[in-house]
């Protein structure tokens, strides 16, 4: 483990039910840690966690990463804790004591307040389930963690939280946030280019959840939050904050999941993990290295995407070409400029991983659907984004590997697609049922900053 145990015959025999013990023994040996993030753009703007997630950006639009990175000694001490303890050690190493690890604790216990499962898909193949949370998807966990953080840390300051998505982030987002004192929470989309139930859960909201239905794709939503940050009138004035996966915050909280994941295999099948993650602004990806750079047993990921294929290209030719994005089935993965990338060139430059470690690969719209179909032959049920990582997954297995796939949304959230190409029905959950029948409150503004600009101060300053 990262604090070194004085005694591994000692911790051996401390039984399962004695969790509450283990905890203790690593409390006695945890010494403090300042944690340093440091702006990948600007080696001299360097932070405190805390204000990495209050800032969000640093300069230049530069993104927050540890100046060093922990090491467990003992995985398998790790690997053996249940989800939420584990998850707080892990935590506890990313972040530092700026939040005290009784509150960290707290934090943890409402963030991740529903499980990881991992479903087995065929043999020695299985899907990751993330979409088990309040909006069924993967961004609950990141994103009910830095509401909580921030509302720990920014100590009722008032905070606009100002963010993109593509899908599933605004409503993880949006509920994570909704009704919390002193944060407003503005929320860009493209209009027309996510699932109307995906639309639905975060634009019904109201309250202080705002949404704004831009003109335009993903990409250009993205920079208009950029230059939202860039612009000190706004950010100063508003006192701006984002909720992407740019935010360190999110970031982190992803990073448990895998060693959830990974827990749920033999000690045998850890040996040989390859996981392939569904892939658009690649911080989920990043989350996933992070782990391993941590001593998480994984032997390979599949960068996993779709036509917007902007890194698979990369990794192959070693030429950063982004093309104009691309409107696919999958839509939470219509990215064709990465936001995190920099994180993981930084995970590989630094020395902590090689580059080997690492595959892209590129699911066009027939694979997906034939991957949909192929799952749903063997008796799973996946929407499209899943079945881009496990036709990516299956392309990338040697044998003798042991294969997961990310599961990122439930399957309800794309209903039509799923249905159009399954040829059957499937249920709507209550989360779902609950917001279908809700008219949307979301603003429809054209791709111009200074009309968002505009609208932002007319709502909120």
């Amino acid at each position: 483990m990262y604090v070194s145990l004085m005694n591994k015959v000692l911790w051996q025999k401390i039984s399962a039910p004695s969790i509450l013990l283990k905890i203790r023994f690593i409390e006695k040996a945890h010494k403090v840690r300042n944690v340093e993030l440091v702006n990948l753009k600007d080696p001299s703007d360097k932070v405190s966690f805390a204000e990495a997630v209050k800032k969000g950006l640093g300069k230049n639009q530069g993104l927050y990463f540890p100046t060093s990175l922990p090491t467990f000694d003992d995985i398998d001490a790790i690997l053996d804790m249940p989800f939420v303890e584990r998850s707080v050690e892990i935590l506890s190493q990313l972040i530092g004591d700026e939040i005290p690890r009784d509150r960290l604790q707290g934090i943890v216990e409402r963030a991740f307040a529903f499980e990881a499962p991992l479903a087995k898909v065929a043999d020695n193949v299985y899907s990751l389930e993330l979409f088990h949370g309040p909006t069924l998807a993967f961004k609950d966990f990141g994103g009910r963690f830095m509401a909580q953080c921030l509302t720990e840390i920014a100590a009722g300051e008032k905070i606009t939280i100002l963010t993109a998505t593509s899908g599933d982030t605004g409503a993880a987002v949006a509920h994570a946030f909704h009704g919390l004192d002193n944060i407003n929470v503005v929320i860009l989309f493209p209009k027309g280019k996510i699932s109307p139930l995906q639309e639905k859960l975060f634009t019904t909201l109201g309250d202080n959840i705002h949404t704004v239905s831009i003109e335009d794709d993903f990409d250009t939503c993205q920079q208009m939050v950029k230059s939202a940050f860039d612009d000190v009138d706004v950010r100063e004035g508003l006192h701006l904050n984002s909720a992407n996966s740019i935010n360190i915050s999110r970031l982190v909280a992803q990073v448990c999941y895998y060693f959830e994941a990974i827990s749920q295999l033999s000690k045998e099948q850890r040996e040989n993990a390859v996981i392939s993650v569904p892939s658009g602004n690649f911080g989920n990806l990043t989350a996933g290295m992070i782990a391993k750079t941590m001593g998480l047993p994984v032997k390979h990921f599949v960068a996993a995407t779709n036509l917007n294929d902007t890194v698979p290209r990369y990794l192959k030719t070693g030429e950063w070409d982004p093309k104009d994005t691309v409107a696919t089935m999958s839509n939470a993965m219509d990215v064709s400029q990465p936001n995190n990338w920099p994180r993981i060139e930084a995970i590989i430059e630094q020395g902590y991983l090689p580059r080997e470690v690492l595959s892209g690969d590129t699911v066009d719209e027939d694979y997906t659907q034939v991957a949909m179909r192929q799952l749903a032959q063997i008796g799973y049920v996946s929407e499209p984004h899943a079945a881009v990582a496990y036709k990516a997954l299956v392309r990338h297995m040697e044998e003798g590997d042991t294969g997961i796939f990310l599961g990122t949304a439930h399957p309800a959230k794309f209903r039509e697609t799923v249905e159009n190409v399954l040829g059957q029905p499937i249920s709507l959950p209550q989360p779902l049922v609950d917001c279908s029948t809700k008219e949307s409150l979301a603003v429809d503004l054209p791709s111009d900053y200074e009309t968002l600009k505009k609208h932002l101060f007319s709502l909120l300053g």
